[in-house]
């Protein structure tokens, strides 16, 4: 299955480290993010994990949910926690998905469908596809799929600066430029004509090229 922006993110029921949870019940009225892991007890994801378990408190103030998921038992994961807070100080404190027949991960096309076999035979080059990071609407539909290798770990503030656009491009008839931080300007949609964006930014903008007009940022 391969799944583009704009999809609804598929729904699916899975034990986790917090109980067995229904995807789009979990996510309900929220934004999410899903990270992906080829393996536990692996060192890049080690560090990512821990990473992410820092930043929850960035994530929730944006009322974002974190999932983790890898192609191992919910077992694994609970002492791979352990070696995480050893490792980076940071306590696992998201729910982390047990996906020992690679269901979740064919279902999100991050593994190869004709994969086989319980996640105890397969190693991290078995499945070095399962590296992904998904943001999920409120609305359910897939804002962006981002698929790293084993060697890169992931740039969460990244992540994070991703949604910061993400929840102000959605409402606010804007676009973010190239390397955009909260706070600075932003580009008025082609689709708003000059008219209509005198009414939405009374303050004014500057045009840079006939298609490219700039724009503090808008409040909430």
């Amino acid at each position: 299955m391969t799944l583009q922006l704009g999809d609804t993110a598929p729904d699916f029921e899975a034990e986790t480290t917090e109980g067995k949870l229904k995807f789009h019940d979990y996510i309900e009225g929220s934004w999410a993010v899903l990270v992906s892991h080829p393996k536990d007890f692996t060192p890049v994801c080690t560090t990512e994990l821990g990473s992410m378990a820092k930043l929850k408190h960035e994530f929730d103030k944006r009322g974002v949910k974190l999932i983790g998921i890898s192609v191992d038992s919910v077992e694994d994961h609970q002492r791979w926690k352990n070696d995480i807070k050893d490792v980076t100080g940071a306590q696992v404190n998201y729910p982390m998905i047990g996906d020992s027949n690679l269901a979740v991960a064919k279902l999100y096309g991050m593994i190869h469908p004709n994969a086989s076999g319980d996640a105890k035979g397969r190693t991290a080059a078995d499945n070095q596809t399962v590296r992904n990071v998904l943001i999920i609407g409120p609305d359910k539909k897939i804002k962006l799929i981002l698929t790293y290798p084993m060697s890169t770990g992931r740039n969460f503030q990244e992540i994070l600066r991703v949604i910061d656009s993400l929840q102000l491009t959605a409402t606010k008839s804007v676009a973010t430029p190239a390397d955009w931080k909260q706070g600075e300007d932003v580009i008025i949609l082609a689709s708003v004509s000059d008219d209509a964006a005198k009414e939405k930014f009374p303050a004014g903008w500057k045009t840079l090229k006939p298609y490219l007009r700039l724009v503090a940022q808008p409040g909430k």
